[in-house]
């Protein structure tokens, strides 16, 4: 599906499979506003739809798309703060009990970040790539010699936990989370494998969900 006429078609079936069928539940996401249980930070990639890979209906999720799923750290310094709107969104308003950090293989912006593909001028993606730079010298220090594959798997894992660190910059996800309010949570989709995997803080590990 890629032309705008095919799109259009796409949304009659929509219409008539879902809007139609499933008219309650329109209605009540209509009258009642949405409550998501949970706030998705997933990337870009086409191939990479949370709602679908987490088959969920809508109202289900409230989902912030970027690239490479990066979570910038709190500051404020008048310029524009697409990601940390929608998370204040999601949280102080919404009050979602749950924030998933969704990372997936492949990822071409952390494949562009540690070949060094990213073009250094003039290029809103090599400043924006630079919030996981950290993620990227732990890995080159750590995976010294090992294959690109391996070394991305590693970094794209890598970059879930810098985001997650990120969060708790945010004094009102901070608050949150010691009041056990809300919860946090690194998951990285196997695009390859088809597996979903989730950081386990006790093991220091990404393990299968």
């Amino acid at each position: 599906m890629s032309t705008p006429e095919q799109l259009i078609e796409g949304f009659r079936r929509f219409r008539e499979r879902h809007f139609t069928e499933d008219a309650v539940r329109f209605q009540y996401l209509v009258q009642f506003g949405q409550t998501p249980k949970a706030l998705v930070v997933a990337c870009c990639d086409s191939r990479v739809d949370p709602a679908l890979v987490l088959d969920c209906a809508p109202g289900d999720l409230f989902v912030i798309r970027n690239v490479a799923n990066l979570v910038p750290p709190y500051e404020n310094q008048g310029h524009y703060h697409g990601t940390s709107a929608a998370l204040e969104f999601g949280v102080r308003n919404l009050g979602v009990p749950h924030i998933i950090v969704l990372g997936h293989a492949q990822c071409g912006g952390i494949h562009a970040l540690l070949a060094g593909g990213v073009p250094k001028e003039e290029s809103f993606i090599a400043e924006w790539m630079g919030l996981a730079e950290s993620a990227r010298q732990q890995v080159e220090q750590e995976l010294e010699g090992a294959s690109d594959k391996l070394r991305h798997r590693a970094c794209e894992q890598q970059a879930i936990l810098v985001s997650l660190n990120n969060l708790m910059s945010f004094s009102w996800v901070r608050e949150r989370v010691e009041q056990g309010k809300l919860s946090l949570h690194g998951w990285y989709f196997d695009i390859e494998g088809g597996e979903l995997l989730g950081y386990n803080p006790n093991t220091s590990q990404f393990e299968t969900l």
